[in-house]
């Protein structure tokens, strides 16, 4: 401890307080306590010292880190309190140096993975966090806009850009690793991983004044940060070396393994941007990096991720938006090439979106399977169809009748009774069943088995006719025709786009799809041809022998008082 005059002067010093700092008492007498204990080197602190030597305070207390003569540094807590009963005030200095260096050991533990000695999530988070701040720092201090930022990182001066990577990586695997070879193998795996992380993080060319921030974030989960990065070439070079340094196998106490690894790779400016936003992008991308084949690294697309999000969104309101009848029909005719008239339409499903308009099923039907409320959409649209169609044969009791062929799932198959489905639709809207079609694709079909097989073979039995849908783009299995119940064949459009144009036809093209024709026919059953856009296409067909045609050469899909309209009207000659 030592006394302190009202001018800040030291009066007197005990022994402790001069062997702390390495002086001689009478040295001390008549110096500026402040420059003593370091008090000047900040505003705030000198303030608050001030407001004690003039009364004004009753005390403060600050940490500092003092120089000893010997060369060694030491912290020190530095109270400063009045003296009762006098103008003069106490200064007292603790060693807390032990203390400090335990908490920064504490500190070290809290903030690095045991398994590989790397930072953990919780400091990854920290050190992203302080670098997103200091980039919108930046950007207030020079007065930027984003734009500006990105433009050009030298105007940050050297080292600065302003910008943030991030390299988000998962081993391939790993778990296959654990299950087999058990976890100590496994964390032998991940603290070499680590290892090769963290050289080619500090090799990286393009870093200044140290190597890049490597953290594991938990399992086999590691992120690369690079704080003030000059540009996605520089991310994508920093994923291309991690993925070469992974490919040589390790060899772990007589274990050679090989491993590697998907990374999704993020690079933005820090203005604007929040640690949250940036690791939501960086698990995206990872996703896709596992998605298109894993192994690789994938730069974070925002038009990708805008489909991802609208995909998202589609997904949440799909199953409430079947019971707020967001969902309607529209049918395109089935013409006979033989004498144009109409003999059917096929169901199109289409969901007007409050926020994206008119979605075709190519958008949604996917989501509606992955999900399970293909099942009730699916029951919607085939009641929907049926009773539509019924309606048109009350509306035109003396014009042949027109059948409606619905797309069906496979999952409507399996999770959901479809035979008591179709025969409870029909009996409730009294449409037979010879006028209902259900079509299914090739891939779904070929190969069904068990209880797929048995529900289309009751659907058949029951006079409901089955098509398969884009055939000669799945399995194409002929075998299968044989013993499947279907009665119609729907071309894939592919055959019949390769030969819309007469000068430059395809030969081959023609002759698969006569030959499917012919084979067809043989076994009993009738061929539609999907994709008829030109009256060429039509009367080559009709010359093969195909027997209904379906495309924008007849109508697109249309609303049903359309359909209506050619129901009896001249046919649709070409």
């Amino acid at each position: 401890m030592a006394v302190v005059d009202e001018d800040g002067v030291v009066v007197t010093a005990n022994d402790s307080f001069c062997a702390l700092l390495g002086a001689e008492a009478e040295g001390l007498r008549e110096q500026a306590a402040a420059d003593l204990v370091d008090l000047a080197s900040d505003g705030r602190t000198w303030h608050a010292y001030t407001e004690v030597l003039r009364g004004r305070r009753s005390r403060f207390r600050c940490t500092r880190r003092l120089k000893h003569p010997d060369g060694r540094s030491l912290w020190a807590e530095v109270t400063v309190a009045p003296v009762p009963d006098s103008r003069r005030v106490l200064l007292s200095i603790a060693d807390i140096s032990d203390r400090r260096e335990l908490q920064a050991r504490l500190r070290h533990l809290q903030m690095h993975d045991p398994v590989t000695r790397l930072p953990n999530r919780a400091l990854f988070f920290e050190r992203l966090s302080a670098a997103l701040e200091a980039s919108a720092q930046d950007a207030e201090d020079a007065g930027e806009t984003e734009d500006t930022i990105s433009s050009s990182y030298e105007s940050y001066g050297y080292g600065r850009t302003g910008r943030i990577g991030l390299c988000y990586l998962d081993l391939d695997g790993f778990k296959a690793v654990n299950d087999t070879l058990g976890h100590r193998v496994g964390d032998r795996l991940l603290a070499a991983v680590a290892g090769r992380l963290t050289e080619c993080a500090d090799s990286d060319g393009y870093t200044r004044g140290g190597g890049h921030l490597v953290a594991r974030l938990g399992g086999d989960e590691f992120a690369i940060l690079v704080e003030d990065s000059t540009g996605t070439e520089q991310l994508a070079d920093l994923a291309r070396a991690v993925l070469d340094a992974l490919q040589d196998p390790f060899d772990l106490a007589g274990q050679r393994l090989a491993v590697s690894a998907s990374i999704g790779v993020v690079e933005r400016s820090g203005y604007g941007t929040t640690a949250t936003a940036l690791m939501q992008a960086a698990d995206t991308t990872l996703y896709w990096a596992k998605a298109d084949g894993k192994a690789r690294w994938t730069l974070f697309d925002p038009e990708r991720n805008a489909h991802r999000m609208t995909r998202q969104a589609l997904s949440s309101t799909l199953r409430p938006a079947v019971e707020r009848g967001e969902f309607g029909l529209e049918y395109q005719p089935l013409v006979d090439l033989a004498d144009g008239a109409v003999r059917g339409v096929e169901a199109l499903v289409r969901w007007n979106h409050p926020q994206f308009g008119s979605l075709a099923p190519n958008r949604f039907i996917g989501i509606a399977e992955e999900d399970g409320s293909i099942v009730e959409l699916g029951r919607w649209v085939l009641r929907t169809a049926c009773r539509q169609a019924r309606q048109w044969q009350k509306d035109h009791p003396c014009e042949r009748p027109i059948f409606v062929s619905v797309n069906v799932a496979v999952r409507q198959v399996w999770d959901s009774d479809l035979v008591a489905d179709v025969a409870g639709i029909l009996a409730e809207t009294g449409l037979a069943p010879h006028l209902l079609q259900l079509e299914l694709t090739e891939s779904a079909v070929m190969g069904s088995a068990g209880r797929p097989l048995q529900a289309l073979q009751a659907l058949s039995d029951m006079g409901v006719r089955i098509a398969i849908d884009d055939f000669g783009t799945g399995y194409s299995n002929l075998a299968y025709l044989s013993r499947l119940p279907v009665s119609v064949l729907k071309l894939d459009g592919s055959f019949v786009r390769g030969f819309q144009d007469e000068e430059h036809a395809n030969p081959a093209d023609e002759l698969i799809v006569e030959a499917l024709v012919h084979l067809a026919h043989r076994l009993g059953l009738t061929v539609t041809a999907e994709c008829v856009e030109t009256s060429g296409q039509a009367n080559r067909l009709r010359r093969i022998g195909c027997d209904t045609g379906q495309g924008w050469l007849y109508s697109r899909a249309v609303a049903p008082d359309r359909i209506a309209e050619l129901i009896g009207a001249e046919p649709l000659r070409v």
